[in-house]
């Protein structure tokens, strides 16, 4: 089985995370997830991550260091997901390339219907498993 290596963004501002939506034309569209992509080529985790979020938020990051790492396998490939603290250096995000975005606070995370990687992403930061 293959390995897909992907980074998502932690950004945090006044105790809310931001969050994405896939958009309806992705693989499990429609769930939310940390901000980010496909590592691709040559590309280091941070080039590639200020690349998904200027792509599909339309705004620039600073990579900070990482905050966890899991390997979820999916039915036709494996992810490896890198989850990276980062502040975005001005401007406000747009919807671009992603159905949709939200600020939500750690407690509001059970209201959204997350990816399973980017779920047990989200179990490490709050605690609820091992890393």
């Amino acid at each position: 089985m293959r390995t897909v290596r992907v980074v998502a963004a932690l950004i945090e501002q006044d105790g809310r995370y931001l969050i994405t939506q896939r958009r309806d034309s992705a693989v499990l569209a429609g769930l939310w997830e940390f901000p980010g992509g496909r590592v691709e080529g040559e590309e280091t985790d941070a080039q590639a991550l200020k690349r998904e979020i200027r792509e599909r938020l339309d705004v620039e990051v600073s990579v900070r260091e990482m905050v966890s790492f899991v390997s979820h396998p999916y039915e036709r490939y494996t992810v490896d997901l890198y989850l990276y603290a980062c502040t975005l250096d001005g401007g406000e995000p747009r919807t671009r390339a992603v159905r949709d975005f939200r600020w939500a606070r750690s407690s509001e995370f059970d209201a959204y219907d997350f990816t399973p990687a980017d779920e047990a992403s989200m179990n490490i930061l709050l605690g609820e498993a091992e890393v």
